[in-house]
């Protein structure tokens, strides 16, 4: 298999302690190294494929994925061994790994964008059982939930099922390939859809909704918890001395919210990749009465609330290549930046991939509407970035609906290098877009858990002074704009809902 793989930065620091981060996402696993004043000396990355072999299924090689990790770690700690206070990981949510007896995986790990378990999550919102599981869980029901994977998988294949001794996800396999032991810790655990968050505990009612046992999930410990005793082999792969300590870490999106320093009440995460989310950090868990809005666990003070979209940057990718074959998304994006606000009168639903919040709808189905004659390329694509932001307006308006006020939007992702996409941004959502030097928000939050739970959990969680960085006011003129076409954007899903699903209907019975 071909991968790219990034470069480490000369300029390494040698002589000051540094954490290595260990940022394992979707489309590449990503190491940095932090020095101890937030500054990252070096990176390396490694890409490996999704496989969607057929539509709805959304697979990896955890094998694949561990060699990554391991790698990108390798070349960035060539010289800076000696210096390493901790490793830290950051890591995608939502994977899920069926294990034989000897940890050797029987399955691809199901990613969060596999949609196979979506006729489960219906049966599971239409009974009430889901709602039920929500409010104590705080896992919106949808097919990215491995909760809902494992109902589907104990329907769909049986044999695999039963043959199983874990259910792991793809940080847990790396760090039982790495130490020998199977941990989870409170953030991947609290997005699962089995963690009780009150007890901290593995929810009943969802461990029998799933036809699994505790003794089959790993064992439950802090994002803070700390290892020793990295197995020899996997030492020397990754330039480490076997008592190197590791913090166990969190999961990538609530430390996106540690590493642009958004952890106060009142500042929003923003931020967008392939997929997308909104997150605001609260004092404890908090829920929604309708069920859309996640809430997950970053330390036993701070827990994060909001909602996923899984159309991001991937869309604008999508319309460009269709629109302007050959050409980067550098070179278009002027071109949709030369079109005024509301795209001259069209509509684009950027459900490409069917949609998590605000719609939580796995059927739902990407529309461009109100074309004319008069309409060009430019139009269509600022439609489809507005599209995007339409969707992580709608989620906001969600999280404002449930209780959680906005007085500033801080983002990341690679949406935040482009500064048409963070003024859009401003304009729809009317305050203050406030984009971080450094855009590497995971990685750096992992870096920070990592320091704080060397410290024994007892300074400051936040541990760098909030970057300079750029900030975008809103064109109030623009924002009242936004505020009159959002309600027809999201009638328009409404209408549409009924034959999205027929749609799909037909599509399903011809392949079949």
């Amino acid at each position: 298999m071909e991968v790219r793989r990034g470069r480490v930065f000369a300029q390494m620091n040698t002589d000051a302690q540094i954490v290595i981060a260990i940022d394992i996402g979707t489309t590449s696993t990503k190491t940095l190294a932090v020095d101890l004043n937030g500054r990252i000396l070096g990176s390396h990355s490694i890409e490996y494929p999704l496989h969607t072999p057929i539509q709805g299924h959304a697979e990896q090689d955890p094998d694949v994925i561990c060699e990554a990790v391991m790698d990108s770690v390798g070349h960035v700690t060539k010289k800076v061994a000696d210096a390493i206070k901790c490793v830290s990981f950051s890591s995608a949510n939502h994977s899920l790994i069926l294990l034989d007896a000897n940890g050797v995986p029987l399955t691809p790990s199901i990613t969060w964008a596999d949609l196979r378990s979506a006729a489960q999550a219906e049966r599971l919102i239409k009974d009430g059982s889901g709602l039920s599981i929500y409010s104590r869980t705080g896992t919106p029901i949808h097919p990215m939930s491995p909760l809902v994977k494992l109902v589907w998988m104990r329907e769909a294949r049986p044999d695999l099922f039963e043959s199983a001794h874990y259910f792991v996800g793809i940080k847990e396999y790396v760090l039982n390939k790495l130490f020998g032991i199977l941990l989870m810790d409170h953030s991947i655990a609290s997005a699962t859809g089995l963690l009780n968050l009150a007890t901290l505990s593995w929810d009943e009612e969802a461990l029998m909704v799933a036809g699994i046992r505790e003794d089959q999930l790993p064992r439950l410990v802090p994002s803070t918890e700390r290892m020793v005793g990295l197995k020899k082999q996997a030492a020397d792969r990754m330039g480490l001395a076997a008592d190197t300590p590791f913090i166990v870490g969190a999961q990538d999106g609530v430390l996106a919210n540690l590493g642009i320093g958004a952890v106060e009440e009142g500042v929003l995460a923003v931020t967008i990749g392939t997929s997308g989310a909104v997150r605001t950090t609260v004092k404890q868990p908090a829920f929604d009465a309708q069920g859309k809005l996640f809430c997950y666990a970053l330390t036993d003070d701070h827990w994060i609330v909001g909602g996923p979209s899984n159309n991001g940057a991937i869309v604008a990718r999508w319309i460009a290549d269709r629109l302007y074959p050959g050409k980067s998304i550098d070179e278009v994006l002027p071109l949709a930046a030369a079109v005024p606000p509301g795209s001259n009168g069209l509509l684009f639903l950027p459900l490409l991939s069917g949609e998590r919040a605000p719609f939580w709808d796995a059927e739902a189905k990407g529309v461009m509407f109100g074309l004319t004659l008069a309409h060009k390329e430019a139009d269509m694509l600022r439609a489809a970035l507005e599209g995007v932001l339409f969707q992580i307006t709608a989620i906001v308006s969600l999280m404002k609906q449930a209780g959680q006020r906005t007085s500033e939007v801080r983002a990341s992702g690679g949406f935040a290098r482009s500064i048409l996409w963070c003024q859009m941004l401003a304009d729809m959502l009317g305050v203050p877009v406030r984009v971080p030097e450094s855009v590497e928000s995971s990685g750096l939050g992992a870096a920070q858990l990592g320091l704080y739970a060397m410290d024994g959990c007892k300074g400051p969680l936040l541990r760098w002074k909030e970057q300079e960085g750029s900030l975008y006011e809103p064109d109030l003129a623009n924002h009242a704009l936004y505020q009159k076409i959002l309600p027809l954007y999201l009638s328009l899903y409404d209408r549409l809902k009924e034959p999205m699903r027929e749609i799909s209907m037909l599509q399903h019975t011809s392949v079949g």
